[in-house]
């Protein structure tokens, strides 16, 4: 038998400070979770343990604290964060069928070396997980230590033999005792012989054999008089610490090794907790049954009933026709879209599943009916659905709510918004479809390498609609309750719309004019590499760190500024140091730069040119926790725009001939927000005067009339003015405009006396926000921010700067979704040819006939800056061109 033994506050402790804090949106700490999960699950894999043993500390005084008063006296106590976990990683262990190890009076070491023993005289192999090197005394040929540390920054596993204690130390493992006992350890406080490290320790053990026989030879080993002295003064220290310093192998715990044998694991029960946790990754890693989550029981009081049914039937135009002849019924609907097709689509009735596939007659005309109903429709995946009418002449009508919008405005953190996942976050009894009697699911197509076979779509759509009108019902309860209505009825669900069309539009590009700007770069990457390999004075894989620290840092012998596991870091913090020291420097920063412009943007955008000629880039709604949009293949929002050359991109996105592209642009929407939000009114008249805000800042930070303002003056008061909403310290603000610190810090604390309602709005929000748990925009979207109750003060500061900028960005983001809608629904109203294609950060985009310029560039302005009314007014930048680059 292999028994596999866990230090588990070892491993927990070493997943809490290696993994970033990680929380749900009520604040429950994850991280350590994450990790010891992680490392569970690996450990299971490698060692493939017949049984498994996790043992974990109890709070309670050991033996070693009755010996000695100061045994771990200067350890502070276990961070609230990290407690909070320790109890979630138990009870998902006993879910999975794991056994708990605790015995009071004794560590979690003692309980190791107890199971070495048991293991050593029963012929049983033990293999100890751990971080802690006091466990390494364990190892013998029946006991392998797997020690768990970090090499290079980067987490590693030693396998621990008595070769390898032999190899590494000079001396037997059950030695470490007796060197422990003279060096001591700070970590636990034991004092050991004072004036005795790590080498001598291991010296004197190797010449003695042990502690006992190095005081009975105290005069015949040669020592030195003050080695010597040492020696005889530590004595009693050295015998107590051999005593704190040994493994108990005899604690009193059950030595039966087969009452370790995994139990039968209860899925739904893991599944729930990790659904309610948020922690959907570990569900597919843990190997937990698909659907488990969603019949777990609500609470631990609750007893699981049986499970919901709803019988899958295929629906009839006459099934379609009553249901919507009630015209006030809320129709809860699963569509089954691929490439703009809708395939199939399933409604979730009172009593079973109808489904409707693409063989059923007249199948397109029902879905049209469906869809131009005006019966209400809670939907999942609007925009797609949107992206399948607009392709198909349907106007989509009275969909009054959408399952992962819904979802994303409660938890904005999360990554993935899953019917099954929704279920077992919000703990509902699981419904199950029952397919027709004699109906088998098909076989699963052969997976792609490294992915599991996926299933059958259709089954899997009946199976989400079962659970459609529960979920849909306590969602929607939920965004009433939390005030997310309004965001949620007059930003997101109109917005999916509008991205639809704007996905399907696209954006014109100049091909050829791409890969003749990819021409010219190839030239003058070409010409660099010569350059560069002439000053090295050899040839070598300029892309290659490790090569590149050799040339730069052994060959050229620039000073190097760090060193990772595979040599010299080369990476632009580093390259840009040494800018000044060798002409070789900035030359290869001039060859990344080219390199990625054109691998990324020129390449890359090729690559996804369609054959209408155009880029069709797909917008996220659910992405981004400050409520901005994202854009992915390609994504748009990263063309560079910051380099002269970077920028030469935008001239390749064009409109079509006869046309006109409208770029309009919100100026200083964030500071205008602030100006609303924090009632400052010596920002707000700066805005209302009309005045440049940088300069009218710098005229009473620099206390000059503003004709007397600088270009430098200016430059440092926008620094200010955009870095104080991000929560911007001293030394970051000194660093940006190359300034002292303490000059730095002169600025903050004139700007923030001139502008003292900003100050108060900052306070403000941080308190409310530390009472509430989140912060909220203009328009109810919310923010959850548990980092502000972290007893770490690098992540309270940082929940700090985010709580401070949040409803500023995300008010910001607010505006710009609803103008998108504002200009969409005009110039469909006006039932204008011109086009909203593009947002981009504060950035709207519109192609126009060349005859519908004037009246488009209005409609662009007006709605944009009446999108929201605040106590300044919003100001908008229009430009027009035949090119992106033109029109900015």
């Amino acid at each position: 038998m292999k028994l596999l033994c866990l230090d588990s506050n070892s491993i927990l402790n070493r997943a809490f400070y290696g993994i970033k804090l990680l929380s749900t949106k009520d604040g429950v700490y994850t991280n350590a979770i994450f990790g010891y999960m992680n490392i569970f699950k690996k450990l299971l894999d490698e060692v493939r343990p017949d049984a498994v043993a996790c043992a974990f500390d109890l709070r309670a005084p050991t033996f070693r604290h009755k010996m000695y008063d100061g045994y771990k006296a200067q350890r502070k106590g276990m961070p609230e964060e990290l407690a909070m976990q320790l109890p979630l990683v138990q009870e998902l262990l006993q879910h999975l069928g794991y056994k708990i190890v605790q015995v009071e009076g004794y560590e979690a070491d003692d309980i190791l070396g107890t199971f070495c023993a048991l293991c050593e005289r029963q012929g049983a192999e033990c293999v100890i997980a751990t971080g802690d090197r006091d466990s390494l005394q364990l190892v013998s040929e029946q006991t392998t230590v797997l020690l768990a540390s970090t090499k290079m920054g980067k987490p590693a596993t030693t396998v621990c033999t008595p070769q390898y204690i032999k190899e590494t130390y000079g001396i037997e493992p059950r030695q470490l005792i007796d060197v422990k006992s003279l060096m001591g350890d700070s970590s636990d406080n034991i004092p050991g012989v004072s004036g005795i490290g790590e080498k001598g320790a291991l010296g004197l053990i190797s010449k003695s054999g042990s502690l006992q026989a190095l005081y009975q030879n105290l005069d015949s080993l040669g020592l030195s008089p003050k080695l010597r002295e040492k020696l005889e003064a530590g004595r009693e220290s050295a015998f107590m610490s051999y005593e704190l310093a040994t493994i108990c192998r005899e604690v009193p715990l059950d030595g039966e090794l087969s009452h370790y044998l995994p139990g039968a694991p209860d899925y739904p029960a893991a599944a729930g907790l990790l659904s309610r946790l948020q922690m959907f990754s570990l569900i597919k890693r843990l190997e937990i049954p698909e659907g488990a989550a969603a019949a777990a029981p609500a609470s631990e009081e609750a007893v699981p009933a049986a499970p919901l049914c709803k019988e899958v039937a295929d629906g009839s135009a006459q099934d379609l026709g009553a249901l919507l002849a009630e015209k006030e019924r809320v129709l809860d609907l699963c569509p089954l879209i691929a490439e703009d097709a809708l395939r199939a689509f399933a409604i979730d009735t009172d009593g079973k599943v109808l489904r409707f596939t693409e063989d059923l007659p007249d199948y397109q005309a029902l879905a049209k009916k469906l869809l131009e109903s005006p019966n209400p429709k809670r939907v999942r995946d609007l925009k797609a659905l949107y992206r399948y009418a607009y392709k198909n002449d349907i106007n989509l009508q009275n969909v009054i709510f959408d399952l992962e919008l819904a979802a994303y405005l409660l938890s904005p953190n999360s990554t993935e918004y899953t019917v099954g996942q929704l279920m077992g976050e919000y703990a509902l009894p699981s419904c199950e479809a029952v397919f027709p009697d004699g109906e088998e699911e098909p076989e699963p197509p052969e997976k792609p390498k490294g992915k599991k076979p996926a299933g059958d779509p259709l089954r899997a759509l009946c199976r989400d609609c079962a659970q459609m009108g529960a979920l849909c019902d306590k969602l929607q309860s939920e965004v009433e309750q939390g005030g997310l209505s309004t965001v949620l009825d007059t930003i997101e669900l109109p917005l999916a719309g509008v991205l639809a069309a704007m996905e399907l539009w696209g954006f014109r590009v100049d091909g050829g004019g791409i890969e003749e700007f990819g021409k010219a770069l190839d030239g003058d990457i070409a010409g660099l590499e010569e350059s560069i390999y002439a000053l090295a004075g050899e040839q070598f894989n300029i892309n290659s760190p490790k090569q590149l620290g050799e040339i730069l840092f052994e060959k050229l012998g620039l000073p190097a500024r760090r060193k990772t596991k595979s040599g010299y870091s080369t990476d632009a913090a580093v390259l840009e140091s040494l800018e000044d020291y060798h002409l070789i420097v900035p030359q290869i920063l001039e060859y990344r730069k080219l390199t990625k412009l054109k691998s990324t943007y020129v390449d890359g955008l090729l690559k996804v040119v369609g054959p209408d000629g155009r880029i069709h880039s797909v917008f996220r709604q659910t992405e981004t926790r400050t409520g901005r949009i994202s854009s992915t293949e390609p994504n748009m929002q990263n063309i560079p725009v910051r380099t002269k050359l970077g920028s030469q991109m935008r001239r390749f996105f064009v409109c079509e001939p006869g046309w006109v592209l409208l770029d309009a642009d919100y100026s200083q929407i964030e500071l205008r927000v602030l100006a609303h939000i924090s009632g400052d009114k010596a920002m707000r008249e700066a805005f209302k005067t009309g005045e440049d805000i940088h300069t009218q800042t710098a005229a009473q930070v620099f206390d000059l009339p503003p004709l007397m303002v600088t270009p430098e003056m200016r430059s440092r008061a926008k620094a200010v003015n955009f870095g104080i909403v991000y929560g911007i310290g001293a030394f970051s603000l000194a660093k940006n405009i190359g300034v002292s610190v303490a000059e730095a810090d002169r600025y903050i604390k004139s700007y923030l006396a001139t502008y003292s309602g900003v100050k108060r709005y900052m306070d403000e929000t941080v308190e409310k926000a530390k009472r509430d748990g989140y912060v909220t925009t203009i328009l109810g979207r919310r923010r959850y921010l548990p980092e502000l109750q972290s007893s770490n003060k690098n992540i309270q500061a940082f929940g700090k700067r985010v709580a401070m900028n949040t409803p500023i960005q995300g008010t910001a983001a607010d505006i710009i979704k609803l103008a998108m809608i504002k200009v969409y629904n005009r110039l469909k109203k006006e039932k204008m040819r011109a086009r909203l294609i593009l947002q981009v950060h504060d950035e709207l985009i519109v192609e126009a006939p060349k005859d519908e310029q004037d009246r488009a560039g209005m409609i662009l302005r007006e709605e944009m800056e009446n999108a929201v009314h605040l106590a300044v007014d919003m100001k908008v930048d229009l430009g027009a061109g035949e090119s992106w680059y033109d029109a900015k």
